[in-house]
């Protein structure tokens, strides 16, 4: 830690939540500071209600004595909301700070509808949810939503979205926000936006793949997208454009109209809408990935045939982006991810990439399901809210 002499009551709670100091003693000793202004930092976050005392640690004097008290971060002082919007559906729920799920919504929700009337009806269910999980508004302390498209991390806002028509540039945070007051009453919170590849990659790798310093999730649904996460942290590029892969160009595709507006796109061919197409094409009835995913599960041949060539393509263009960043867990999920799309794209993946590249990286299936992309906005929120400088605001508004 920089600036040990300097270390706040927001840097004592991130040694505390890290696992790298969870004493006293051991916060004198990652800090430099005296007993006396650890024990005045902690009172702060103790009146906070965010530490508590845990069970006492191991006695490590060999003369004996009593054990140290264990701090802990308090989980339950407070909870999160989370949200996962596609194309037409919506997920919803109220977490724990532990990424606990305590209720949870899903319905439909059309983005084509605008921003204005799906970020309302948003609020409607989190106000819902939160009666139904039992926790009064002012518990919250911050919502976390994903959207299919491109965001800038720093305002919040979709750039360019080719599937969100009517969202590029919308205040969604603010929207977010007061549909959330408006509904409960409750003062403004904080609403973090973030593309739901990387949410769903960030869920994945933390609760799945905590030691993988390299992870990278593909999401194959109505579009396609990736989540990188590198040391722990998402990966965004410089505006929130990292991980769009639905629209590299490939010459299969060179007929094919993206909804984008150019011909060749991945997603144009290989994407659920595109595989839905198809199916159409020859009399099944499909509309969507999510009705691939219905037929795929019902054992449909057709369906089968097409998720596994949609597979090969996605696999061929994965190829480089193994190359590029050397992963050591490449996990496809969405509604194509089953047996006969992660079949194609094993075929292509390891045929086109390098052994070097390939040797030492697992090919994987989603652990958290639907649910990754809920799991992964409530932790951002919490890592966004409790990182030391961050904290170390909400404790001065607190009065403490």
């Amino acid at each position: 830690m920089t600036g040990r002499s300097q270390a706040s009551a927001g840097d004592l709670l991130e040694l505390v939540r890290s696992g790298r100091a969870t004493t006293r003693g051991a916060l004198q000793q990652a800090t430099g500071l005296s007993r006396a202004t650890v024990g005045q930092r902690l009172d702060r976050l103790f009146r906070a209600g965010w530490l508590r005392e845990g069970a006492g640690g191991p006695v490590d004097s060999p003369l004996g004595g009593r054990p140290s008290i264990t701090l802990e971060f308090d989980d339950a002082h407070a909870v999160v909301l989370a949200a996962d919007l596609d194309t037409r559906h919506a997920r919803a729920a109220v977490l724990s700070l532990a990424g606990e799920i305590l209720a949870e919504h899903s319905g439909t929700l059309v983005l084509g509808d605008g921003p204005d009337a799906v970020l309302g009806e948003l609020g409607r269910w989190f106000a819902e949810l939160l009666e139904k999980a039992g926790h009064r508004a002012d518990e919250v302390c911050g919502i976390g939503l994903g959207v299919p498209g491109p965001v800038d991390s720093g305002t919040g806002r979709v750039v360019q979205p080719p599937i969100m028509p009517g969202w590029d540039g919308y205040d969604i945070r603010g929207r977010l926000a007061r549909a959330f007051t408006e509904r409960t009453g409750s003062g403004r919170i904080p609403v973090l936006v973030d593309n739901d590849a990387n949410l769903m990659a960030y869920g994945e790798q933390r609760t799945g793949h905590p030691d993988c310093s390299a992870f990278v999730l593909v999401k194959v649904s109505t579009g396609i997208g990736a989540g990188v996460v590198v040391d722990g942290s998402i990966y965004r590029g410089i505006d929130g454009g990292a991980g769009d892969i639905g629209h590299i160009r490939i010459p299969e595709g060179s007929q094919a109209l993206c909804r984008c507006g150019s011909y060749g796109c991945l997603a144009a061919v290989a994407s659920g809408g595109a595989v839905a197409r198809r199916l159409a094409e020859t009399g099944v009835p499909a509309a969507s990935g999510s009705d691939v995913r219905d037929l795929l599960a019902a054992g449909h041949p057709e369906a089968a045939a097409l998720a596994r060539e949609a597979g090969r393509r996605v696999g061929e263009v994965l190829a480089t982006v193994v190359t590029l960043l050397n992963p050591g867990v490449l996990m496809i999920a969405g509604d194509l991810a089953g047996t006969p799309f992660v079949t194609g794209v094993r075929e292509l993946l390891y045929q086109r990439a390098l052994p070097r590249s390939t040797a030492h990286l697992d090919v994987v299936t989603s652990r958290l399901g639907e649910r990754a992309g809920l799991v992964g906005a409530g932790a951002l929120v919490v890592e966004y809210l409790y990182a030391p400088e961050r904290a170390e605001e909400r404790l001065l508004a607190l009065g403490v």
